[in-house]
């Protein structure tokens, strides 16, 4: 899985007061979980933005005086009026421990009822999965090529021995539907 660099600095004090203050100067305070100690740092804002706003997903090597440490992005906190990012909160990646993450799907391949006149539906354009950081994927790849008008692509098509897919195995990712188009040329036929 691709990874994006955050640099930033620790924090020393996390109250109310101080935190108002790293955001009026354009910082943005953090905290890592999941490792021996949870760690309160900010970064500047600019430094999510290949993290936050891309349908992507990546892991984050966040820089800390001399010190790094791989992180997935928890949960994210938005100013309701003018989106600016509030607060931050990292998980931190162990190399044998499992973590569970959604994924995009890309859909590739060219369907034989697309070609007919069907329109594809994506019904999912995330899935959860499950692996060690490793084998975390950057995209699940799903092949429409056999799916003809009416046929779904199924959960249980997409099964990877890397990663666990943490849906049920009857959940559509993909439906090749008939078109109105399609559905008009077979009435007047």
């Amino acid at each position: 899985m691709k990874s994006i660099t955050i640099k930033g600095s620790q924090r020393e004090s996390v109250g109310k007061s101080a935190t108002k203050a790293l955001r009026n100067a354009g910082k943005v305070p953090c905290v890592i979980y999941g490792g021996d100690e949870t760690i309160h740092f900010s970064a500047e804002e600019k430094a999510f933005k290949n993290l936050v706003y891309t349908p992507n997903v990546y892991t984050a090597k966040i820089e800390l005086n001399g010190n790094t440490y791989d992180a997935i992005l928890q949960d994210i906190q938005f100013h309701p009026i003018n989106d600016e990012i509030l607060h931050v909160d990292f998980y931190q990646l162990n190399a044998d421990k499992e973590i569970s993450m959604n994924v995009p799907v890309k859909v590739v391949g060219k369907s034989k009822g697309v070609a007919m006149g069907g329109a594809l539906r994506q019904n999912l354009r995330k899935l959860k999965v499950k692996a060690i950081p490793a084998n975390l994927p950057d995209f699940v790849e799903a092949d429409i090529t056999d799916l003809q008008i009416g046929n779904k692509l199924y959960v249980s098509k997409l099964r990877n021995d890397e990663y666990q897919i943490m849906h049920n195995d009857n959940t559509v990712v993909a439906q090749v539907k008939m078109s109105r188009n399609a559905a008009k040329a077979a009435a007047e036929s």
